[in-house]
């Protein structure tokens, strides 16, 4: 299709849109688009003869005892490691809310066990001056 048909449909389409339907309430304007004819070439990857690969890339828990525990998350991230839970560590339950106000006390699994990517992480701390 030339560039010229191209543009003038997108336009009409464009003022119909505008105009609305009879008894709608009116929109806010809309931005008014530009559009660019480009083209793309796709390539797929070469079909592999053997079967998918069930290698599950491992990570080594890093040890984030005695860290506050914003310092054990950011750790723990940086190791590749995101699905992680809290823990008060006094068993009341209380939410973690300011994490530089505490210190890590536990950590399941036990720092230098492997595991996936995304398995869950608890990381267990009291308010700094706990016990």
């Amino acid at each position: 299709m030339p560039k010229t048909v191209a543009l003038i449909l997108v336009t009409a389409v464009a003022m119909l849109t505008a105009c609305g339907t009879p008894g709608a309430r009116p929109e806010a304007p809309q931005a008014v688009s530009t559009v660019t004819e480009t083209s793309a070439s796709v390539q797929r990857p070469p079909e592999t003869s053997g079967p998918a690969s069930s290698a599950v890339r491992l990570i080594v828990v890093p040890d984030v005892s005695g860290m506050n525990h914003q310092e054990a998350q950011d750790a723990m991230q940086a190791a590749g490691l995101y699905n992680l839970r809290e823990v008060d560590g006094t068993g009341k339950g209380r939410v973690l809310a300011l994490d530089r106000n505490w210190v890590q006390t536990g950590q399941d699994p036990a720092p230098g066990t492997k595991v996936a990517a995304d398995a869950v992480i608890t990381l267990t701390a009291v308010k700094i001056g706990e016990k």
